[in-house]
C-alpha cells in the first residue's frame, strides 16, 4: 500500500550488523522483471544482470503481502539483493480481497445507511434510496487497483530487487524454484498469506458457496445472502448487503455471535444488526447444502425452529487457512502444525536457520497490523540490532460494522479467570454527547483496570469512531502508563475519545 513508501533506510555498513551471518552478501546484482501495464520501467544499470539458473541472492522473499514489500525496501537500501515473488495479486490479502476493497464497500453501505435515514436529519430525498451495485464495485475495483500497482509498481521500481511472477517452492532449506529458475539465498522469508476456509461441510461442493474473496466479484445485490459464519468477517458482509438492499440470514453453530467476546459485546452486536433487519439463527447443529429452484438451501437445525433457509447466494465465512501446502516446506525441513501453520519463535524465525515467516501464515497474528509488525520486528533484529519480539504485542483490533467494534487487550472474561483484583468503567453511547449528536447511540465503552498495579489490561468501544478512539488506551498500555496518565489529559469536545477519562473516574469492582 502507499504506506509503504516510507519504509526504506540504511546506513554505511548495514550487512556486518545481519545477525548470525558470517559473510557478506552476494555481489551479484540485477534488473527489475518487466513491468506491469501502466508502470514505467526502472532505469537499470548496464553492470546489472538477470537472475539464471541456481542464482545466488542475499534473500529471497516468497510473497508480495504487506511484511514482504516493505522488508525488501530495508534489505536492498542495506546493499541486499532481494528476489520478491508473487504468484498472483501484489499487496496480498489486505489489498486485494480484505481491508481495502470490504472497507470500501463498507462505506458504500454506510452512505446508503445514511442516505435511507436522511429524513431523521432534516434532509429530504426526492424518490426512494437506489444502490447501483456495479458502481459500487467498480469504485471498489478502482481504489483496490490502485493499491495493488502502487505496491508493484515500487517493487519494479526498486534498486537491487527483482520481481518475479509465479510459484515458488522450496527445493532445499536454502533454494526456491520459480518456474525454470532455482534462487539460493542464506535468508528466505515466507509471506504467503492465508485464504478462506472451505470445510468439506454436507453439500458444500454441490452448491455455488461464495467466500470472503468471490463475494467481491458481485455487481448485483443478491435477492437474499445466507452468511454462514456469525464471526467477523461474515458480520461485516451481512450487515453491508443488508445495507444494499438484500434480505440477509446469518447463520452461526454457536449459541451467539462472534464467540471471542464477551456476551455483553455479542449481544449489542446482534441488536444493532437485528435493528437494520438481519435475521439472526443460532445453534445451528445441522448446517448444510443444497441446490434449490431460487438457489441454495442452507440447513440450520435439525431439532427445532425451521429446519433450512433458502438463499440466492451463500457466503461461507467460517474461518481461514494458511496458504502453505503448496510451498514444498517438506523439502527444507520448516515445522507446521496440523492446519499448516509455520512454527515461529517470538521473532518469527522457523525451525530452520536462514528461514522466516511473516503474516497470517505464522499463527502470530490475523491482521494486516500484525502482518506489517512481523516485517519491524524482523527488520529491527535483522539490521538494527534492536531486540523485538511479538511477545510485546498488544492485542488491538476492530469489527467494521457500523458503528464499529474496537477492542484491545483482555476482555472481562479473561480478567476474571486471571484471578487480578480489578475495576470497570462503563458508559452506554446514550450518554456520550458526540454520538446523541450525531443520531449514532448504539453500542457502549468500556475500560478494565487492575486495582493494585493501575494497569490497563483491556477496553472495548462499540459506537461511532471506536476504531479510532481506541488507540488512546492503546498507546497508554505500551507505555505502561497507569491509568490516572489518562484521566490528567484534556481531550478535544465534542469526541468518543473524552469520556474515556471520564470512564476511570467511575470505576467500580469488577463482578
Amino acid at each position: 500500500m502507499d504506506a509503504f513508501g516510507g519504509q526504506t533506510g540504511g546506513d554505511s555498513d548495514p550487512a556486518a550488523r545481519l545477525a548470525g551471518l558470517d559473510r557478506p552478501p552476494a555481489t551479484l546484482s540485477f534488473a527489475c522483471g518487466p513491468t506491469g501495464a501502466g508502470i514505467q520501467p526502472a532505469t537499470v544499470p548496464d553492470t546489472q544482470v538477470r537472475l539464471q539458473e541456481h542464482a545466488m541472492v542475499d534473500a529471497i522473499i516468497i510473497g508480495a503481502g504487506q511484511a514482504g514489500p516493505p522488508l525488501a525496501g530495508r534489505l536492498t537500501a542495506a546493499g541486499m539483493t532481494v528476489a520478491v515473488v508473487e504468484r498472483k495479486l501484489f499487496g496480498g490479502t489486505c489489498v486485494n480481497t480484505g481491508c481495502t476493497p470490504t472497507k470500501t464497500l463498507v462505506a458504500s453501505a454506510r452512505v446508503a445507511r445514511m442516505a435511507q435515514r436522511a429524513a431523521e436529519y432534516g434532509v429530504m430525498l426526492d424518490g426512494p434510496v437506489r444502490v447501483d451495485m456495479a458502481k459500487v464495485k467498480a469504485r471498489k475495483d478502482a481504489i483496490s487497483g490502485r493499491s495493488r500497482q502502487n505496491v508493484e509498481g515500487w517493487l519494479r521500481g526498486m534498486p537491487g530487487c527483482r520481481v518475479l511472477q509465479g510459484h515458488a517452492r522450496f527445493e532445499s532449506a536454502n533454494s526456491v524454484r520459480v518456474g525454470d529458475e532455482v534462487l539460493t539465498a542464506e535468508r528466505i522469508f515466507i509471506n504467503v498469506g492465508a485464504r478462506a476456509a472451505v470445510p468439506d461441510m454436507p453439500g458444500v461442493r454441490d452448491v455455488g458457496i461464495l467466500t470472503s474473496g468471490t463475494i467481491l466479484d458481485l455487481d448485483r445485490v443478491p435477492r437474499h445472502l445466507v452468511v454462514v459464519g456469525g464471526s467477523y468477517i461474515g458480520l461485516e458482509f451481512a450487515q453491508m448487503y443488508r445495507r444494499f438492499g438484500a434480505e440477509v440470514t446469518v447463520v452461526e453453530k454457536g449459541d451467539r455471535l462472534i464467540p471471542r467476546e464477551d456476551p455483553d459485546v455479542s449481544a449489542a452486536i446482534r441488536d444493532l444488526l437485528e435493528a437494520e433487519g438481519v435475521t439472526v439463527r443460532l445453534s445451528a447443529d445441522c448446517i448444510r447444502f443444497a441446490p434449490h429452484a431460487d438457489g441454495v438451501e442452507v440447513g440450520v437445525a435439525c431439532a427445532s425452529g425451521a429446519p433450512s433457509v433458502v438463499g440466492s447466494h451463500a457466503l461461507l465465512a467460517v474461518g481461514r487457512v494458511p496458504n502453505t501446502d503448496d510451498l514444498g516446506l517438506d523439502r527444507a525441513g520448516v515445522a507446521t502444525d496440523a492446519r499448516g501453520t509455520i512454527t515461529v519463535d517470538d521473532t518469527l524465525r522457523t525451525n530452520v536457520p536462514g528461514i522466516w515467516a511473516m503474516g497470517d501464515c505464522n499463527g502470530r497474528g490475523a491482521f494486516t497490523h500484525t502482518a506489517y509488525n512481523d516485517f519491524e520486528i524482523v527488520a529491527a533484529n535483522l539490521l538494527d540490532g534492536d531486540r523485538r519480539s511479538v511477545d510485546d504485542r498488544i492485542q488491538a483490533y476492530a469489527l467494521y460494522t457500523d458503528p464499529p467494534l474496537a477492542r484491545v487487550g483482555m476482555i472481562d472474561e479473561a480478567v476474571r479467570r486471571s484471578g487480578r483484583r480489578a475495576l470497570v468503567g462503563m458508559r452506554p453511547m446514550t450518554r456520550v454527547g458526540r454520538a446523541v449528536e450525531k443520531g449514532e447511540t448504539q453500542g457502549f465503552m468500556r475500560i478494565v483496570v487492575d486495582a493494585d498495579s493501575q494497569e490497563i489490561l483491556g477496553a472495548a468501544i462499540l459506537g461511532p469512531g471506536g476504531d479510532e478512539a481506541i488507540h488512546t488506551v492503546l498507546d497508554l498500555m505500551y507505555a505502561k502508563a497507569p491509568y490516572p496518565t489518562l484521566q490528567r489529559a484534556v481531550h478535544i469536545h465534542p469526541t468518543v475519545a473524552e469520556l474515556l477519562p471520564t470512564l476511570l473516574g467511575e470505576l467500580t469492582p469488577l463482578g
